[in-house]
């Protein structure tokens, strides 16, 4: 094989992980759960909807499934009275913490890019 399909290969495997790991956590909120669930040990599902401003239901709903699905949330049924449910992060969520605070201090810098 030629040095040239080679690297070929070896940028199509870093494309497909990243389309991966976006398709994952991708989407408009499940990064904004993600990151709201990382300021605190555990949440309700009424508290991590009212950080979320604009978020739906069904939109949060779904999220934490998905994110459920893939091992980066955790949802533990309490049995207490009331019943009640908690989301946490898992460790493997907590791995892309890092990656969340580099992208949240861009973020503040090009706000204040753009404020006059």
């Amino acid at each position: 094989m030629s040095k040239e399909c080679e690297k070929t290969k070896a940028v199509h495997k870093k494309k497909c992980a990243v389309i991966h790991a976006l398709e994952i956590i991708g989407g408009k909120w499940r990064l904004p759960i993600i990151w709201e669930l990382s300021a605190k040990e555990s949440m309700r599902y009424n508290e991590l909807k009212r950080c979320l401003d604009g978020i739906t239901n069904i939109m949060l709903t779904r999220a934490l499934q998905g994110l459920e699905e893939n091992g980066l949330v955790r949802r533990v049924e309490l049995c207490q009275i009331p019943p009640h449910v908690e989301y946490s992060l898992t460790e493997s969520c907590k791995q892309l913490l890092p990656a969340l605070e580099i992208i949240n201090e861009w973020g503040k810098r090009k706000m204040l890019d753009t404020s006059c």
